[in-house]
């Protein structure tokens, strides 16, 4: 799967689009050309991309930076569930109306980023679903109103970085935000009152893991939170865990598993525990962050190292979860020496990788450039992992 030559043709980033109850609807998908002269197969992409997203999987928005390469996606047929991001100008361009139109006909959603500095085609005025707005453009407050499409139709904000920033969008009649609103503090009461009862039964089930304790004791453990053992079964049954035979207790889930694989299944359900709405978001990150830290390790050959790679990404964002400093959090939560170094000091053999996976979130075509070279990876290497994670996650959901 996602082994595919026109892997080294593209530089891929992805970060969510959020909606107003903070549920991840679809997938925004950037792709870069790997040099600006470099044709690209649009029909070779769609190949490629529908083997993690077919027809009838989730819905994913093609932020496509070549306008060559774009022009042909509006006529290379795409799935259905792939959403086209068409800039302004190429939107108010009539050389391309027609393509847009059709593009529209076949059931794609598509979306006007920035705004038009004139009128569109009036054929095109019915075409667009959602325009994106980015932040910047808001804070200006003098930017004229879009010729024909400014408000008329929903509005998805893009730019997003803070919790802060995301609710005042919507607050503006934003449908969906763009980015990965994690870097705010939360309110260290919501989140303690909403999130940490919750996790201190699985924290307390990693530790008797670690100590690799009996199967009875740890039930006993899971026992004190039914809603919990169920979501951990789920988790372990699920598509993505690969398991020919389904797991019928946590027992059985041990005997199968080992303590080890078990663990960084707990890591999994620790990172999707809180129940605040707000919390959601960094929820997202925090999985595809470990499926992306596991898989860039794929080629490394040594399991452990990569269930320690797939813990690492899951806790990274631990910290804004539980209101607390990784070093003070890691005192009682046991992890790898190599997982404390990443997150705690920013260093050790895994902080190069996690380099990669926050390029690839902030979609920097330089930043995943430079990740790549300080590991010697190959930029096909690298969007074949994204690609396998994003698959995994699909399953997951």
């Amino acid at each position: 799967m996602t082994d595919h030559p026109i892997l080294g043709q593209v530089v891929l980033g992805y970060s969510p689009m959020i909606d107003r109850g903070r549920a991840v609807t679809a997938t925004r998908l950037t792709v870069f050309p790997a040099k600006p002269d470099l044709h690209i197969d649009a029909a070779q992409l769609l190949e490629a991309l529908g083997q993690v997203w077919p027809a009838s999987g989730g819905q994913v928005s093609l932020n496509i930076v070549s306008e060559t390469l774009l022009q042909d996606m509006m006529v290379a047929k795409p799935a259905t569930n792939l959403m086209v991001e068409v800039p302004a100008f190429m939107a108010c361009d009539p050389a391309h109306t027609e393509a847009l139109v059709k593009l529209h006909a076949h059931g794609n959603t598509l979306l006007i980023k920035g705004r038009p500095l004139r009128e569109l085609p009036r054929e095109l005025l019915p075409c667009f679903r959602y325009s994106i707005i980015d932040l910047s453009e808001e804070r200006r407050g003098d930017a004229p109103p879009a010729a024909g499409i400014s408000r008329n139709i929903a509005h998805v904000q893009q730019g997003v970085r803070t919790m802060v920033e995301m609710e005042q969008a919507f607050q503006r009649g934003a449908v969906a935000v763009l980015g990965w609103p994690v870097d705010d503090a939360i309110e260290l009461s919501n989140a303690r009152s909403t999130s940490r009862p919750d996790m201190q039964t699985i924290v307390e089930l990693i530790r008797r893991v670690d100590k690799e304790e009996p199967a009875d004791r740890l039930e006993a453990t899971l026992r004190n939170d039914p809603t919990l053992a169920f979501k951990l079964m789920r988790y372990i049954n699920s598509p993505a865990f690969g398991l020919r035979v389904e797991i019928s207790s946590f027992r059985h889930a041990l005997m199968l598993l080992g303590y080890q694989r078990l663990k960084r299944w707990l890591a999994l359900l620790l990172a999707s525990a809180s129940k605040d709405t707000n919390m959601k978001p960094v929820m997202f990150a925090a999985v595809r962050r470990g499926l992306l830290m596991e898989e860039l390790g794929r080629p490394l050959g040594d399991e452990e190292m990569r269930n320690e790679m797939f813990i690492c990404g899951v806790f990274s964002l631990l910290d804004k979860m539980m209101s607390a400093p990784f070093a003070e959090l890691l005192k009682t939560i046991p992890v790898p020496d190599r997982v404390f170094q990443t997150l705690v000091d920013g260093t050790g053999p895994y902080q190069p990788y996690f380099n990669i996976v926050l390029a690839v979130e902030q979609e920097s075509l330089f930043d995943i450039r430079a990740a790549a070279d300080a590991l010697m990876m190959s930029i096909t290497e690298i969007n074949q992992a994204e690609l396998r994670a994003l698959a995994a996650a699909a399953q997951l959901d």
